[in-house]
């Protein structure tokens, strides 16, 4: 009868132990599939050009004089976020035309003056420069080229810079300019190459 006990007490053992393990394998929790969620971000290029101070500037002239000093500077901020690869920013000024830079405001005035009696003079020292160069962005000899900015390998390709313009009217290259008003509009702009 004792080894009959201990038959039946070794059996309960095992059944015991066995349930023991089945309901610790039912607990154990069961993995899903892996999901997956792509993600993709762009940064566009950009390349803008702000005028901050000196939006407008007014000149007093003198009849055939070479010194007619604009009121007042301009700043120039150019800022960029650029693809790997670019090489320079050239910032540019320029007339819509190199003959009628300015028009009269007066009917019947039909004199104008041109582009090359404008100089524009960058960051307060130096010679100021005629616009009489033809930039990228029209045909007429009508620019002047503000500054270039090298990008290399180990410039950031995001970045600004800010240029101050001085400007001047050399009335001589008109010389028998009639008294009138004179308006016109110098365009800014950069470009990235390549």
């Amino acid at each position: 009868m004792k080894a009959r006990f201990h038959l039946f007490a070794s059996v309960l053992a095992v059944a015991g132990a066995m349930a023991l393990l089945s309901s610790t394998a039912a607990a154990a929790p069961g993995n899903s599939n892996v999901g997956n969620v792509q993600f993709n971000a762009t940064l566009g290029e950009s390349l803008t050009v702000t005028v901050t101070a000196g939006t407008t500037v007014n000149f007093t002239l003198a009849p055939n004089n070479t010194s007619n000093p604009g009121s007042n500077p301009s700043t120039v901020v150019t800022a960029w976020v650029l693809k790997p690869g670019r090489t320079n920013i050239a910032v540019w000024a320029y007339f819509s035309s190199a003959t009628a830079a300015l028009n009269p405001a007066t009917a019947g005035n039909t004199t104008t003056i041109p582009s090359s009696a404008i100089g524009v003079q960058v960051g307060g020292v130096g010679p100021f420069n005629s616009c009489t160069t033809v930039s990228p962005f029209n045909a007429a000899a009508s620019g002047v080229l503000i500054g270039n900015t090298t990008i290399t390998g180990n410039t950031i390709t995001n970045g600004n810079r800010t240029d101050t313009l001085a400007y001047n009217i050399d009335t001589t290259v008109v010389p028998q300019l009639p008294a009138d008003t004179y308006t016109g509009v110098l365009n800014i702009q950069a470009q990235a190459t390549p």
